[in-house]
């Protein structure tokens, strides 16, 4: 089994609903993604896939999506107020915990055509969640 790495950072905020913590106010994060791609088959290239071709088809969408953006529930009650101000804001059907966003970036990778195994999300230096098929 073969597989290779591709790390993107982004910047995001968010808030959590029915949570306690400090992280139910509004907050960011300086984040990072790894992306685990696998594959039993390397290409004609030698390479399992190229890492400019995860760059382009993670990070711009990450980019264009997430990064420097609020990530909040739909039901968030924030949420109106500020799409109202003309603030970006990618909307989730899941608390934006760190789990839910390695589980949407795992979905738009695989979506993406990519053998993505895991994708882990490191929202602090030392706190990280996964998602993995």
């Amino acid at each position: 089994m073969f597989s290779v790495t591709q790390s993107v950072a982004f910047c995001y905020g968010h808030r959590l609903l029915n949570y306690q913590g400090k992280c139910r106010h509004l907050h960011g994060h300086n984040a990072r993604a790894v992306i685990i791609i696998e594959g039993q088959e390397l290409a004609a290239s030698g390479m399992l896939v190229d890492f400019n071709e995860i760059k382009q088809q993670v990070k711009n969408w990450i980019d264009s999506q997430i990064d420097h953006n609020m990530l909040l529930h739909r039901e968030d009650p924030v949420l109106p107020l500020l799409q109202a101000a003309g603030e970006r804001v990618y909307v989730m059907d899941a608390n934006p915990t760190a789990e839910n966003i390695a589980r949407l970036l795992f979905e738009r990778i695989s979506a993406q055509g990519l053998p993505v195994k895991e994708v882990v999300v490191w929202e602090t230096e030392n706190s990280c969640a996964s998602y993995r098929s």
